[in-house]
């Protein structure tokens, strides 16, 4: 070839090394590590002050990103929270795609499918959207198959062997969560950016009873909340309640050491919660603090000007259409999306977005097999400012699950009140099963006939008013009911009016029918118990 062709041929040659130095618009797009813990409450990272819990991971995300002080899940169980996570959407918006271990309908399009559609590799590791029941057919017209959960697929599972050394606890699931991730961004991210959901099964129960005592813990530094009896019984269970959240943050903070390594972490949004409160009494499964106030931090100092502490009600259904936001994807295949972006606000300077989002709602209707004819608890909740209304929509039934079983192994019998056997230890799984089970609940129930116990024991397990409202700045325990008080009046009658409004504009079929019990009839697909119908 001569000169001349060398020359002419010059500018071609140009723009192919400039095509190929050149960054697609979609690498340019943010990396989301989204991290979700399973059951840990508001109050237990170092950075919202625990004593007795080590979160190096999540506090470095609150130092150098943006720490919401008051984020409440779209339910105090996980199924219905984590289904108002993907969708957007009020759990009771979404049909048996919003309550706890019912079908997963196909109409509910989580985000996910739409981020994989806008060129974003999507992955998981751990705990997804769950428990629900999903299809085995990809043909299914209704149902969404159990190959999609929508939290992302799983391209891998590597577990750690069964007796690993590796494990903290007897207890700790055998994910790695950690090797996964990085199996899904050095063969399957590519060059696309990523959007991968990190679902720890940690802190769920059940815990390796003790485990605390090898890791350098002591009961004096624990904090017990005011609904639980100070004991060491109590404090050795929240310990170890401790190790299992320390757990998830290890995993969490290999991960950002590793993106970091590979020079992605700035590129990368990290968003970390938890889909709703400790498994103790009085506590998940429970519209109180403990039970619906979730810890959510979020970093990316590329965008989100950092070091902010937003103490405003942030709620679950938010979470969706700003990260659709952030990655320039629309909703338009979704079912119609009820919360509101606040990508305005982490792109700010601003604490606050009271005037954008000044109301978080939260509900709950069945959590566990826990009374007659697998009845719920349905309660909706509004925060506001200082305060948290909660409306128990039927305070005829037990909280926490009726006191007596039917005997599964003899259905003309019923198993001892409280589950107490004649030699007054508990029976698993036999009273007040909206709660785990636990050395908590097991203590309080054998030794419900202390004085000195009994008090938290009613707390848990006695039917409630049907409003309650609490001040939970100055009572985050939610002790001290303020429902009724005439100095209150005007604020307790506006909160419910924007409940009510919200509940009827989200057409919460409890509001607006035209069943109003619909929930109590999807059926069940995990482990039944029965119970003897009320006598009232």
């Amino acid at each position: 070839m001569n000169i001349k062709s060398n020359l002419l041929l010059l500018p071609l040659i140009v723009l192919i090394v400039l095509g190929c130095n050149t960054t697609p618009d979609n690498k340019k797009r943010p990396n989301i590590l989204f991290a979700i813990s399973d059951d840990q409450s508001f109050a237990h990272t170092s950075f919202a002050g625990a004593t007795f819990v080590k979160t190096p991971a999540f506090d470095r995300v609150a130092n150098e990103g943006i720490y919401f002080s008051s984020c409440y899940a779209g339910s105090p169980g996980c199924a219905p929270s984590r289904s108002a996570i993907v969708t957007g959407r009020h759990h009771w918006q979404n049909e048996q795609a919003g309550q706890h271990a019912s079908k997963w309908l196909k109409k509910y399009v989580p985000f996910t499918d739409l981020l994989s559609e806008n060129g974003y590799a999507v992955g998981r590791s751990g705990k997804g959207v769950s428990p629900f029941f999903f299809s085995e057919s990809e043909n299914d017209s209704l149902v969404r198959y159990k190959g999609a959960n929508p939290a992302g697929p799983e391209h891998s599972t590597l577990n750690y062997p069964v007796g690993s050394k590796e494990l903290w606890t007897n207890s700790t699931k055998r994910k790695k969560y950690f090797d996964n991730f990085v199996h899904f961004i050095e063969n399957v991210r590519g060059d696309q950016p990523f959007f991968f959901w990190y679902g720890a099964g940690e802190p769920h129960r059940a815990y390796e009873k003790d485990s605390w005592k090898r890791f350098d813990k002591k009961l004096e530094d624990v904090t017990v909340p005011g609904f639980l009896p100070d004991t060491d019984e109590i404090r050795g269970d929240l310990l170890d309640y401790a190790v299992e959240i320390e757990w998830f943050d290890l995993h969490l903070q290999m991960m950002l050491t590793y993106l970091e390594e590979i020079g992605e972490l700035e590129n990368t949004v990290v968003i970390v919660t938890s889909d709703n409160g400790m498994p103790f009494p009085r506590a998940k499964g429970n519209c109180y603090e403990f039970g619906a106030h979730v810890p959510l931090a979020i970093r990316y100092p590329r965008e989100f000007p950092a070091n902010r502490i937003i103490s405003d009600p942030v709620g679950f259904i938010n979470l969706a259409p700003t990260i659709l936001e952030i990655t320039n994807t629309s909703s338009n295949d979704m079912m119609p999306i009820t919360g509101t972006s606040f990508l305005d606000v982490l792109k700010s300077q601003k604490s606050s977005f009271k005037d954008e989002l000044p109301y978080a709602f939260t509900g709950r209707e069945r959590h566990s097999s826990s009374r007659y004819k697998n009845w719920g608890y349905p309660q909706r909740t509004i925060r506001q400012g200082d305060h948290l209304l909660i409306w128990n929509m039927k305070p005829e039934r037990w909280p926490s699950g009726a006191p007596q079983r039917i005997d599964p192994e003899d259905s003309s019998q019923l198993l001892p009140i409280h589950g107490l056997s004649a030699q007054n230890t508990y029976i698993p799984s036999s009273a007040y099963t909206d709660i785990d089970d636990s050395p908590s609940k097991s203590f309080m129930i054998e030794n419900h006939q202390d004085d000195s116990i009994g008090y938290y024991f009613r707390l848990f397990k006695d039917k409630r008013p049907e409003f309650e409202l609490y001040n939970v700045v100055n009572d985050p325990y939610c002790i001290s009911n303020l429902s009724g008080k005439e100095e209150l009046a005007a604020l307790e009658k506006e909160m419910y009016r924007v409940l009510v409004q919200e509940l009827e504009k989200t057409e919460d079929p409890r509001i607006v029918g035209p069943d109003k019990e619909v929930f109590d009839s999807y059926k069940r697909f995990s482990p039944m118990r029965y119970f003897p119908e009320p006598e009232n």
